[in-house]
Parts: C-alpha cells; structure tokens; sequence
C-alpha cells in the first residue's frame, strides 16, 4: 500500500532514508540491516507500537494475528511520512505451528478496511 499517488518499486525499501519493521521475522532484520549499513533501520514489536515517535519513509509490518492489528495499522500511518510506502505482510495460509487459528488470521479486507480512511491503497 502506498501513500500518495506514485507507486513505487518492490526493492524501494533498501533506498529509502528512514525503514521501520514491525514484527519482523529474525532473517529478514539482518537481511535488511545488512542491505542498508548507510541508512537508518529501526525495528518494533507490534505490541509496544506507541513507543515509535519518529516518522519513517518506509514501513513494513508483519502480522498474522488479526488480534490487534487494527490499533497497530492505525498507529503506523501516522508514522509513515508524505509520499511513503508502506507494506503490510500477512500470511494467506497457515505455515508453521498452532499460534493463530483460522478464525483470528488477517485478510485482505482487514487491510482495506484499516487503510482505506488513511488514503492508503
């Protein structure tokens, strides 16, 4: 989901100036701080969100519990700069352990539904 009009690349995030990952999984932190030793990567737990008060030129959020996520959602697009991207990742399907039950997993319409009033599409 982008903010603004123009879209932007998939691998816009290792060229932005300002990255923020929520939840991330671990190989994916070290792949990102790796990727960008000249830029700024900050890393939050989706449950200590309102400790983030910077603003950020891209954001990726990882979530699979729907449980939750909507204060998240509305609290990273107030993080997220004019002209910003953001990227939500959400699991379509079960792929490891018993943590989150079908009934509590995101969808599609949990984004829309979260970015929509944001401008966000």
């Amino acid at each position: 989901m982008d903010h603004g009009a123009e879209r932007r690349g998939r691998g816009q995030a290792t060229a932005c100036g300002r990255l923020l990952l929520v939840d991330p999984p671990a190989a994916i932190e070290a792949l990102a701080r790796g990727a960008r030793t000249d830029a700024e990567t900050d890393v939050a737990e989706g449950r200590k969100i309102r400790a983030v008060k910077q603003s950020y030129d891209a954001i990726v959020v990882w979530r699979e519990d729907r449980i939750g996520s909507r204060a998240v959602f509305d609290y990273i697009v107030k993080r997220l700069e004019p002209g910003g991207t953001l990227r939500a990742v959400v699991a379509l399907k079960k792929v490891q352990g018993v943590a989150t039950p079908a009934a509590h997993r995101l969808e599609l319409s949990d984004l829309v539904k979260a970015f929509t009033p944001a401008g966000l599409k």
